[in-house]
């Protein structure tokens, strides 16, 4: 009896920290303990892991004092994810199976209690670590796929513990992981032209899509907010590679399982109005899983009916929309996700759906109106871009069979356009410049700075909202190609700045 090492990785946010496992067998009074901060399911792998070698048709040293070290010993880890690579570190152990190539694979795998493996969250992050040791994978059937999403990662999937054991003989020469067939995307039926009217929305909607802005739609019921937010996706420039491969580990760590079409989609969360802060934000009892802002990472996060949503659910948006992440803190160690969100909302006037001070069948008095646009709070209103009216629709504009005017792929390719000048100009969209980037990248004549200042002690906009203001201003002239922002521009992105003006909010 004697000493093996293998290799495998915990999950830490969207990290994949290395962990050794070490199985040492000796002699001495029979038991087997597993150390090093195992969780209660990784201290149940012990029963799971018995069954399995039993299964398997080897033996199980049962009769010895079986010790399984799991390094660092102050990394805390959870999940089934280490059943494999204890099961293979005990049979190498044992002179079961040799322990020559033991050195070159990173094992990941459940294990059932007939041998079978079976699949695990965070296959991703651990693929991307992976590649960087030169190690190969050895993951479950149904994980393989999104090892391979890692270009540079050599993955082998298995279906049970004997095709792991088979893989390790000297002479061996096992074929690596060819993902299947990809389903290609199929195109999208929606459209703007579905949304009649609203072209002041639709413009705030290229707005937004060009410099990644916040947007908030305000209107009565059936104005068609939803259908707008829904169509943002549309407008959004693909994601580049790096980004694509972020979103997708954050999928993957919330137990989604990724494929190769899902990394040509922005995503898009749309959490109801029920949910709560640890849904939003992220966190958990045990290990912390990225909550809505996270798996919008890149994309968008809409949130419908924002005022029914609980105030201090809204609140927590308030550091990652500026900050791009979220730190969630145990006492034993610290995790952070990336929540680099673009956020569209919509709300009603009122309580009862209407605006208060045109609409005949409303019944809300002035006071019930205020309380209800207080429910978002001022700081959280600060950091939203653009604010607009979305008026009821004519009659006879929804009647009508006259084709509208909107061409999705030409306001596509303009927003692509605008989105390459800022990226050619500080590799990040307007949303995300400094405020020392804004003096240089925001110039603006003696005309343009009095309309900042009328617009200043009109709305009395605070510091952030006036940076936010040339923001918008410089991304309209990025749309039109031009090098500097004119008045024009200035007072359109101002106009964006509607609820700042009203009194109630």
């Amino acid at each position: 009896m004697g000493l093996a090492l293998t290799h495998t990785r915990a999950r830490l946010g969207i990290d994949a920290p290395p962990v050794r496992v070490e199985a040492h067998i000796s002699g001495g009074l029979p038991a087997f303990h597993i150390v090093g901060l195992p969780e209660t399911v990784v201290r149940e792998s012990k029963d799971r892991v018995r069954s399995a070698i039993m299964n398997s048709r080897f033996a199980f040293p049962s009769d010895r004092r079986i010790t399984v070290n799991l390094a660092p010993a102050d990394l805390p880890k959870e999940g089934g994810r280490f059943d494999l690579a204890i099961a293979i570190a005990i049979l190498a152990a044992s002179a079961q199976i040799p322990d020559l190539r033991l050195e070159e694979f990173e094992f990941f795998g459940e294990l059932a209690l007939n041998g079978e493996v079976k699949p695990v969250a965070g296959i991703l992050p651990s693929a991307v670590a992976c590649a960087q040791t030169k190690r190969s994978m050895v993951v479950a059937r149904s994980n393989g796929d999104e090892a391979c999403q890692s270009r540079e990662t050599r993955a082998f999937s298995v279906r049970h513990l004997l095709d792991v054991c088979e893989l390790l003989e000297p002479h061996h020469i096992a074929e690596v992981h060819v993902p299947g067939a990809v389903q290609s995307t199929p195109p999208s039926s929606m459209s703007l032209n579905d949304v009649r009217g609203q072209h002041i929305a639709k413009r705030a909607l290229m707005i937004a899509a060009a410099g990644g802005h916040h947007l908030l739609m305000v209107g009565p019921p059936g104005t068609g907010k939803t259908m707008l937010a829904r169509r943002l996706p549309l407008l959004l420039p693909p994601m580049a590679e790096q980004e694509a491969m972020e979103s997708a580990m954050i999928r993957s760590v919330a137990g989604h399982l990724v494929q190769e079409i899902d990394l040509e989609r922005r995503p898009f969360r749309s959490p109801h109005h029920s949910a709560s802060a640890v849904a939003l934000v992220g966190g958990g009892a045990s290990a912390p899983m990225p909550g809505e802002i996270s798996l919008a990472h890149h994309g968008v996060l809409f949130l419908d009916e924002l005022p029914e949503f609980a105030r201090n659910v809204l609140e927590v948006l308030r550091e990652p929309m500026e900050s791009g992440d979220i730190a969630i803190a145990r006492a034993r160690y610290r995790v952070r996700f990336p929540a680099r969100f673009q956020l569209v909302a919509a709300m009603n006037p009122c309580p009862a759906g209407y605006d208060c001070r045109s609409e005949a069948l409303c019944r809300c008095t002035p006071e019930q109106a205020r309380r209800y646009r207080q429910r978002i709070s001022g700081p959280l209103l600060d950091r939203i871009d653009l604010q607009v009216q979305v008026p009821p629709v004519p009659h006879q504009a929804l009647i009508s069979s006259e084709p509208s005017a909107v061409d999705d792929e030409s306001l596509r390719a303009r927003v692509a356009v605008a989105r390459r000048q800022q990226l050619a100009r500080r590799g990040k969209p307007n949303r995300e410049i400094e405020p020392k980037e804004i003096e240089t990248d925001c110039l603006l004549g003696p005309k343009e700075r009095r309309v900042l200042e009328e617009a200043q002690a009109r709305l009395t906009l605070s510091a952030r909202a006036y940076h936010r203001v040339l923001k918008v201003a410089r991304t309209i002239a990025d749309l039109d190609e031009r090098e500097r922002i004119e008045e024009s521009d200035l007072r359109e992105a101002v106009a964006y700045r509607q609820l700042d003006a009203a009194p109630e909010v």
